[in-house]
């Protein structure tokens, strides 16, 4: 005879015979947990990953008795109560953002899956990597019959250690070795030029490296794809993409993000982690009147010379003033030509004005703006400026105060006349 037939006679017969002694109901079975990952479990450098873990119990119940006299369990060995699972990172480059989580009963030939939330880092090396899963469970180890009606339970406390094998792919990563801008001003267009590294554990084939826009940053990819064909790892290369940048921008450095796109060992086209790189940029090519007021009589024609004086920081090229000549003001000559003005040079410009005679005494503004060119040939209109000038009254001739005088002295006779005509009267 077989072992276990021996023994479940050697029990039967304990039984019959003693049938108010402690009796077990269950022989053999206790919890036989594994772990496996739902889905894929291939990742790459960057990705913020849900892990999902099937936990499954594979313990089972191979002999039971049923007597009338056995109290039924409220447990099954073979249930693993309670069970707790905590995800290490091992020795891999993950970093595991989830605490330990409670799982609950599992019974035998059942399963429960729970989640953990698992980062790679951008630069995780690739390899293969085995995540430890700790689960914590009580089960029944035996139960003690007193009696017809009493019984007592044994639980046993296990933690035990999972393997759960995971595998980070090999990729090209970008490391932005240098960064320059050339003619990079606010309200301008310029070039971003960078020194690109493939810091990552993957040569690239046929790689395109593609320059956008960071949320609301004033720093806007005119020309946003590179081709740079074979990009192997550890190598470098050189990029330059032309941006513009808004007027509204101060000097300062502002965010952009930059990819690449590139075919992998196997074929697939891939696209890289993204990299936020901060651009420089200059203050606005900004413009200021330093003359004094200029001075104009009313009813007369006069030249208005303005100064101006190249308050940004980069060079102003061919530029162009003008002004708005509106009443009490008109000209037929309201532009003048300044060329080239570096930063904090000056230019001359002469405008030739009419004022009418009815213009009111006193100081007025009169708009100013200077039309240029940027580095790259872009038109440009700065802001508005204003050009003072001072009215002054109109001049009176000496033939009217001759007149004047001469009316005046006629006047003067006469009365003197009449006087003496009614003395004498």
């Amino acid at each position: 005879m077989h072992l276990r037939q021996i023994v479940f006679l050697a029990v039967i017969i304990c039984l019959l015979c003693t049938p108010c002694l402690a009796g077990v109901k269950y022989l053999t079975g206790e919890p036989d947990l594994s772990a496996s990952i739902q889905g894929k479990n291939e990742f790459a450098p960057g990705e913020d990953v849900t892990l999902k873990v099937s936990i499954e119990n594979r313990g089972l119940i191979e002999m039971k008795f049923v007597q009338s006299t056995i109290i039924e369990r409220d447990d099954l060995p073979n249930t693993a109560k309670l069970v707790r699972a905590t995800l290490g990172a091992g020795d891999s480059p993950l970093v595991i953002k989830a605490d330990p989580q409670a799982v609950g009963d599992i019974p035998g030939g059942k399963s429960a899956v729970v989640a953990f939330t698992v980062k790679v880092p951008t630069d995780a090396a690739a390899g293969n990597y085995t995540l430890p899963l700790t689960v914590h469970y009580k089960y029944l180890k035996y139960a003690e019959q007193y009696g017809q009606d009493a019984i007592s339970y044994t639980y046993r406390d296990v933690e035990e250690t999972l393997p759960l094998p995971v595998r980070i792919t090999p990729r090209a990563m970008l490391e932005v070795v240098s960064v320059r801008g050339d003619h990079l001003n606010a309200g301008s267009e310029g070039y971003l030029v960078l020194s690109v590294r493939n810091a990552g554990y993957e040569d690239a084939r046929d790689a395109v490296l593609t320059l956008t826009r960071n949320g609301n940053s004033p720093v806007v990819p005119t020309d946003s794809n590179l081709f740079i064909g074979e990009f192997s790892k550890d190598s470098t290369r050189d990029a330059r993409f032309r941006v513009a940048v808004s007027r509204q921008a101060s000097e300062g450095s502002y965010p952009i993000d930059l990819s690449c796109r590139y075919t992998d060992s196997d074929g697939d086209t891939v696209t890289s982690s993204t990299v936020t790189i901060g651009v420089p940029v200059g203050g606005k090519i900004s413009f200021a009147v330093v003359s004094p007021p200029s001075k104009a009589r009313a009813g007369g024609k006069t030249i208005i010379e303005v100064d101006y004086q190249n308050t940004g920081s980069a060079v102003a090229r061919d530029a162009q003033a003008r002004i708005s000549a509106v009443d009490p003001f008109s000209s037929n000559d309201d532009a003048a030509y300044l060329g080239d003005i570096p930063p904090g040079g000056t230019a001359h410009a002469r405008y030739e004005v009419n004022v009418a005679s009815g213009a009111v005494a006193k100081e007025y503004g009169l708009d100013s703006e200077i039309r240029y060119k940027d580095a790259l040939d872009n038109s440009v209109i700065s802001d508005t400026m204003k050009v003072r000038v001072k009215v002054i009254p109109a001049e009176i001739s000496p033939l009217i105060i001759l007149a004047v005088v001469f009316l005046i002295s006629i006047g003067i006779g006469a009365g003197y006349y009449y006087r003496k005509k009614r003395k004498t009267g």
